[in-house]
């Protein structure tokens, strides 16, 4: 009997050990296996190249706002203990998360994803009898990752950041790079398709996020808002007769700012209020949404 008595004990040790295993905190080679982005977009992206090499974290969880975000303790101790962070390179709050991090970790290393890419041309990007809104950068929109011009960029610097942490793996990053650019190539093609048979090489959205992508397709931007503010009633009614004589029917909401403003222009020109998300994962999907839109086909 003290020996069954025994044998029970030592199993039950024996199980409580592998529990406590269990919840372990993960340890340096697991902590060394995580890749952070900053956006989804980016994710997409990330993913796409580093198969099951490594994992990949995103810093803003959907529906928050990358321009006015806050971080919690336990999103920046993530980040410290990646193996390098991919930023989109135009976002300010990305900047001060680097100072945090850099300053207790000094081999941290970060990937700037937007290195190579132009900043927008301002022809392209207009709010009526106003100087266009900024955001911080010289081209004033830091989303970088609406053009297939840039997104290519993207998918470059992430491929080069890779080659530096892991050259181990290179052969099996540089035919998943090629597959990307392949994507990326029937993404502008189906975009284009779409936008030849847009009625109108202009639309409007509240906040200039499409500044890239105008510029990639000949497009004119319109934005509803004014520095970041709501317009007054005769900047919007100067809009409104603007898109009326230009015969603009694309209104393009973001949830990420307030629509109301957009569904009284849209309403007012006889045209339609379409929400879109820059911030999807879906990239590519999102894109071509955006397209399709255009050719009023949404």
């Amino acid at each position: 009997m003290k020996h069954r008595h025994t044998y029970i004990a030592l199993c039950l040790g024996i199980l409580t050990l592998a529990l406590l295993q269990g919840c372990k905190p993960s340890t340096k080679a697991e902590d060394s296996k995580i890749l952070m982005v900053t956006i989804e977009p980016q994710k997409y992206f990330l993913e796409a190249l580093v198969g099951n090499h490594f994992k990949v974290e995103c810093i803003i969880s959907p529906g928050m706002n990358p321009e006015s975000a806050d971080f919690t303790p336990s999103q920046m101790m993530n980040l410290d203990k990646s193996t390098a962070y991919f930023k989109v390179g135009y976002l300010g709050i990305e900047n001060s998360l680097i100072n945090k991090v850099a300053a207790s970790n000094p081999a941290f290393k970060v990937i700037d994803c937007s290195d190579g890419i132009e900043s927008t041309c301002e022809d392209h990007n207009h709010h009526e009898g106003h100087d266009h809104s900024h955001h911080g950068h010289v081209g004033g929109d830091p989303h970088t990752w609406s053009s297939v011009v840039s997104a290519k960029i993207i998918a470059e610097n992430m491929y080069k950041g890779l080659i530096e942490i892991d050259r181990v793996n290179e052969a099996d990053y540089k035919a998943n790079y090629d597959k990307l650019l392949s994507e990326i190539d029937k993404t502008d093609s189906i975009i284009k398709s779409y936008l030849e048979k847009a009625p109108s090489k202009a639309f409007i959205i509240y906040h200039p996020a499409l500044s890239y992508f105008a510029q990639e397709y000949g497009l004119t931007q319109y934005s509803i808002e004014h520095e970041g503010k709501n317009p007054s009633p005769a900047q919007l009614k100067e809009l409104i007769d603007k898109a009326i004589a230009e015969s603009i029917k694309v209104v393009f909401i973001q949830k990420e700012f307030e629509t109301k403003n957009a569904e009284t222009v849209a309403q007012a020109i006889g045209g339609k209020a379409i929400p879109i998300n820059l911030l999807s994962y879906n990239w590519s999907e999102e894109m071509i949404k955006i397209a399709r839109a255009m050719a009023l086909e949404d």
